[in-house]
């Protein structure tokens, strides 16, 4: 049973722009924190940007001032605005969900490949 999907990644010219979104499921409830992480080949999974129920944001590092995360909690969907990409920006990127119940849920991952 698939409870987060994304969509959005594809292959993209470096400078250019890409929006993930993630969809959680109804069977997903009293969602806390959303967040979007990523992973390269031989690197460790990283945190890209989290975001809480009160619209706080956080950012990783190499990506603040290019990303925008945002969320609807109506919906339950979370999305991630990627500006001004460049190759090193190349992972897949996996949407997760954490619920105040203590949940904790992982999309399937969606690649994202910035050529130069």
């Amino acid at each position: 049973q698939v409870q987060l999907v994304e969509s959005g990644g594809g292959l993209v010219q470096a400078g250019g722009s890409l929006r993930l979104s993630c969809a959680a499921s109804r069977t997903i409830n009293s969602i806390s924190t959303m967040a979007w992480y990523r992973q390269a080949p031989g690197r460790q999974r990283e945190l890209v940007a989290s975001i809480t129920t009160g619209a706080s944001a956080n950012y990783g590092g190499s990506v603040k001032g290019r990303f925008t995360i945002s969320r609807d909690s109506a919906k339950k969907t979370v999305e991630l605005q990627m500006n001004t990409l460049a190759p090193e920006d190349t992972a897949v990127y996996y949407c997760y969900v954490h619920t105040f119940s203590g949940g904790n849920y992982w999309g399937q991952g969606t690649q994202v490949t910035v050529s130069s």
